[in-house]
């Protein structure tokens, strides 16, 4: 090749046009597949990315195995980047770390000695000052490599080779988990049992097509290094490993310690998987600080090796549940492990399994790794046969092939003449020492020719017997078990499950003391909340000139809601009410009420119910109760009114009637069906009038009667209410004689 050359065959200085959009889309579309296979997504087989593969595998060349020594990480970190890794030794280093924290991976691959770093998220000691060498798990995933187990591709520099994939006799994938972003996919798959892992393994060789219901009676779950308690559903989970995407939510274990008197403290011993401790208890001291959990005293971590937080409650009355429930929902005491098993098969082509599907690819590929070795050592059995035959040969013509050897000019041409003897037969009778003429090492050549004729026929019916291999197999699998069982210390599950509902908790009102109040509101505007039930509210006192407008029984538990005459409604937390001593505080210094503006209703919160309103133009609708909560002062605008026109009235939906009054004296009654449901708006026609405007209405039952309460308190029943029924925005007709004078249903405005 030319100096004007380059290696394409094109001219150093030539210029190759290409669209843009190609370029881009070639070149990040390498980039793309590069980084899906060689960096992010770990191989369904052995469950390793290529940089832990390549870690493994060079303290496999350096002989770092369990019984050894240990050996400085910058060696291995060193002989990783110079042969298999182009890449920062940073990285190569925090990739070797992880392989050794037992609180990141469940079964860890590389012992550690030294500062691997800790739970509160300190980071490890520098690698001069770290040593590692592998752990019988590490081991396991490397067992039968120089068996031709596996394929070998040149390294990156191509001056060596590196396997493509481990022999994976341990279930790496799903016993250690793997997390990882690639271009436009990622993969999260959170550690889980090995034992649980080897039984469903075990009844899927006998049972190929088993469903995956019955593989979750075998891997119960997420088996989580740091412990927890997982409070996903059954279903949610079924769902997940169905499909291969979903997540778990896990909570931190704890229990109640007794400190006397009465008082107790809450110690916290697991932390959900992958939180940092120390960023954790900042939380909750920040939660402290702020006053969002006004509930919590204090925090300290008394953690050693073992975790211990201990939690002080501001008092002994605050039940222990309630205090930890309102916790999980404001820190990281309780998390969610997402589930996205997302890798590469056997054929490195990405995609999603479900857990039928990465247990069998795991099954398969030990079934290779068995095929190619067993094939291996056939191999060198048949080679190793060759040679004895020759031996066996020379043995019984031992004059002849001395004669042949002494005075022939080409002994080796002769031997395989005359004996019809292979080269390397040759060969090997040619190499004989004549110590090895003995009669003794022919009787030891006879029973090694022997012993390996019989391992041939041995490995032959192997190679030719699916059942005998998945017998095999199944033995492999059964020795992991033991290894790794639920009696062992590694082996034993960390992470249990809680079939306990979650508790509703209301932040707002768990903590406060249930009892009975009274809430009463004045016509000028003033509220207080009295203790206990008023039965007469003529004992009740109040400013000169004022009297009660509303009074609502209720629980300091309770919302208060208020409706206004601007349509809008207030809510109004009621253990935060001002008491009963005086005559209380005005209303409108809690919420931004207009001058002009007055409440038309007072009523305790129930989010089930339905509510009628209406304005004194006529119009009116039905609204979800539900939805008229307000989050601020300036309350939520449901009943929109404007000019002169004001709301009236806010009643709940007690029947399937609805009764109008107008400020002329006619009654209409109508089907409640004819009325919407909205959410915000001026609503539609309630009763149509000449003069005036609506003055007040009402639901009731067809069966029970229309009904309408004096000023003293009685009720009467309107009789022949019939005649006033009709079709919604009608007119209706005069009320009958002895109805209210001030034309209302209900004079003390009840809800």
């Amino acid at each position: 090749m030319s100096d004007t050359e380059t290696q394409n065959g094109l001219p150093a200085n030539s210029i190759i046009e290409e669209h843009i959009d190609d370029a881009l889309s070639s070149r990040y579309l390498a980039y793309a597949l590069s980084t899906i296979t060689m960096r992010a997504l770990p191989d369904v087989r052995d469950g390793l990315k290529p940089v832990h593969r390549r870690i493994l595998y060079a303290m496999r060349q350096l002989k770092l195995n369990p019984e050894g020594a240990h050996k400085k990480c910058a060696r291995i970190v060193g002989d990783v980047m110079g042969q298999y890794h182009p890449h920062g030794d940073q990285s190569i280093y925090d990739a070797l770390v992880k392989l050794s924290q037992s609180f990141s991976a469940r079964y860890p691959l590389v012992d550690g000695q030294g500062n691997f770093g800790n739970i509160d998220g300190d980071s490890a000691a520098a690698m001069r000052y770290t040593e590692a060498k592998m752990t019988a798990a590490g081991v396991a995933l490397l067992v039968g490599i120089d068996e031709n187990a596996v394929d070998f591709i040149a390294t990156y520099n191509e001056e060596d080779e590196e396997p493509q994939v481990l022999p994976a006799g341990f279930p790496n994938l799903l016993a250690n988990g793997s997390t990882g972003i690639a271009v436009g996919m990622a993969t999260s798959i959170p550690p889980h049992n090995a034992a649980e892992i080897c039984d469903a393994a075990l009844h899927l060789i006998k049972t190929p097509n088993a469903r995956i219901e019955t593989l979750m009676q075998y891997v119960k779950g997420p088996d989580l290094p740091t412990g927890g308690i997982i409070i996903e559903p059954k279903d949610s989970m079924l769902e997940a490993y169905k499909t291969g995407k979903g997540g778990f939510k896990v909570r931190a274990r704890w229990h109640v310690e007794d400190i006397g008197r009465g008082q107790y403290q809450v110690i916290v011993t697991e932390i959900p998987y992958q939180v940092q401790k120390s960023r954790l208890i900042e939380k909750l001291a920040e939660l402290i600080e702020t006053k969002k959990v006004p509930w919590l005293a204090d925090i300290r971590d008394e953690s050693a090796e073992d975790i211990r937080i201990v939690l002080e409650p501001k008092s002994k009355n605050i039940e222990a549940s309630l205090l930890m429930e309102s916790l999980f929902k404001l820190s990281q005491l309780e998390s969610r492990v997402s589930l996205n098993m997302n890798v590469l098969d056997a054929t490195r082509t990405p995609r999603v399994m479900d857990l039928r599907e990465v247990i069998q690819s795991w099954l398969d590929h030990r079934r290779e790794v068995l095929q190619r070795r067993s094939q291996q050592r056939l191999d060198k059995i048949e080679d190793r046969m060759e040679v004895l035959e020759g031996y066996r040969i020379a043995y019984l013509n031992i004059d002849e092939v001395i004669r042949i050897i002494r005075f022939e000019d080409e002994p080796k041409k002769e031997l395989i003449k005359k004996f019809k003897l292979t080269e390397r037969q040759a060969d090997a009778i040619l190499n004989m020492r004549l110590r090895a003429l003995n009669k003794l090492q022919e009787i030891e050549i006879q029973s090694e020719y022997d012993e390996l004729a019989a391992e041939k026929k041995e490995i032959k019916s192997l190679l030719g017997s699916g059942k005998k291999q998945w017998v095999i197999i199944s033995d492999e699998v059964k020795a992991i078990k033991e290894t790794y069982g639920p009696k062992t210390e590694i082996g034993a599950r960390r992470t249990t499950f809680s079939d306990e509902p979650d508790i509703e908790l209301d932040l707002a009102t768990a903590f406060i003391n249930k009892e009975p109040i009274t809430v009463v509101l004045s016509t000028k505007g003033w509220i207080r909340a009295m203790k206990g039930k008023v039965d007469d509210v003529s004992t009740l006192k109040f400013k000169e000139g004022d009297s009660a407008a509303f009074v609502v029984p209720a629980e300091t538990t309770d919302k208060i809601i208020l409706f206004g005459s601007n349509g809008k409604f207030y809510t109004l937390s009621a253990d935060k009410l001002p008491g009963g001593r005086g005559n209380g505080e005005p209303v409108r210094l809690m919420i931004d009420l207009e001058d002009d503006h007055v409440p038309v209703g007072l009523f305790v919160h129930d989010e089930t119910r339905e509510l009628l309103v209406g304005s004194n133009e006529g119009y009116g609708f039905r609204v979800s109760e539900k939805d008229i909560v307000a989050s601020t002062r300036g309350g939520k605008q449901v009943l929109n009114v404007k000019g002169d026109a004001e709301a009236v009235r806010c009643v709940a939906i007690r029947g399937d009637k609805i009764a109008c009054i107008g400020e002329n004296r006619k009654i209409l009654v109508f089907d409640l069906e004819e009325l919407p449901i909205m959410g915000r708006g001026k609503g539609v026609r309630l009763q149509k009038y000449k003069d005036g405007g609506l003055a007040d209405f009402t639901t009731f039952n067809a069966d029970d009667g229309l009904v309408f309460v004096d000023s003293a308190g009685r009720t009467n029943a309107v009789k022949e209410w019939e005649l006033h029924s009709g079709k919604r925005a009608g007119a209706g007709r005069m009320a009958p004689r002895g109805f209210s004078r001030i034309n209302a249903f209900a004079p003390d405005k009840r809800l």
